[in-house]
């Protein structure tokens, strides 16, 4: 096996019309993995899938070759598991509750999602233990779909911008075989973690381990930056294109600890997704 093999690069493939065309669409652009919306991500509310469409996303993935351990779902962005208010805490766990059964009913092991905001009216300790609070009652709501933090940019009011902010959300969570980390190379480089050189690269990754550990890492998000380093703005950009540049990702396609996982493409153009997935298996020794 070379080591192109171990590697598993994607992109966040449309849904649309149904779940198992991201199956086709992710196989048009030459991907070996890929990310999906369940459901409609800016809508509370979701029609059930029903068993026809679930055997045709299982048959369109059997036939692919794709694993199911190479697909990362993404929740609904409305959804918030550290929101401030009750009700809207309540009505965010139910929903986060809904997609992890949708994926548990797709065969799906992981599900993405972005930890939470405080909106400016509690303190991070709080937020951050409601988020691990409201991962707790999903996962016991729930059977064997892990719950994947993402790191975020650290805009506006979102944590987890911070390696120590998803090290406080792990810490509280009482089934940590079913919590897990996804890292977004864009969210990371504005929320001020560079990886631009090879020594910066090693430091950061270094940082990671010491504070959350690797043996978190569940995915990750390939994306360059539009805005500078430490911004936490939130902009994608093509690879080689924004602030990071194609070493970091030269850096990344060559490390032993990210094989294995899906390594998904959120850039802006999905015209090149083909043509940067072959770029990064080009990078691999």
């Amino acid at each position: 096996m070379s080591k192109k093999d171990l590697k598993f690069v994607g992109a966040h493939c449309s849904a649309s019309g149904g779940v198992f065309n991201a199956v086709k669409n992710a196989q048009d652009i030459g991907a070996k993995a890929f990310a999906l919306f369940t459901k409609n991500q800016r809508r509370w509310d979701a029609k059930e899938l029903d068993a026809k469409t679930i055997d045709k996303f299982l048959k369109a993935l059997d036939d692919s070759g794709i694993l199911s351990k190479h697909i990362l779902p993404h929740d609904s962005y409305l959804i918030n598991l550290g929101h401030p208010d009750e009700q809207k805490l309540i009505k965010s766990r139910m929903a986060f509750i809904d997609e992890l059964e949708r994926c548990e009913q797709l065969g799906l092991d992981r599900l993405n999602f972005h930890p939470g905001s405080h909106l400016k009216e509690i303190g991070e300790d709080e937020c951050l233990s409601k988020i691990s609070e409201s991962i707790n009652i999903a996962l016991d709501k729930t059977k064997g779909v892990k719950a994947v933090i993402e790191n975020t940019a650290g805009q506006g009011s979102n944590l987890g911008y911070k390696f120590e902010h998803l090290a406080q959300i792990i810490d509280k969570v009482e089934d940590k075989s079913r919590v897990g980390i996804c890292i977004d190379t864009c969210h990371l480089f504005v929320s001020g973690y560079d990886i631009r050189t090879r020594q910066a690269y090693d430091k950061t990754c270094q940082e990671f381990e010491n504070i959350v550990g690797f043996n978190y890492l569940m995915g990750m998000h390939l994306n360059d930056s539009k805005p500078p380093l430490g911004s936490k703005k939130d902009r994608h950009h093509s690879l080689g294109e924004g602030e990071i540049g194609l070493d970091a990702f030269r850096f990344l396609m060559n490390d032993d600890r990210v094989n294995d996982i899906p390594l998904i493409l959120e850039t802006i153009d999905e015209k090149i997704w083909k043509d940067e997935i072959e770029l990064l298996y080009s990078f691999v020794d």
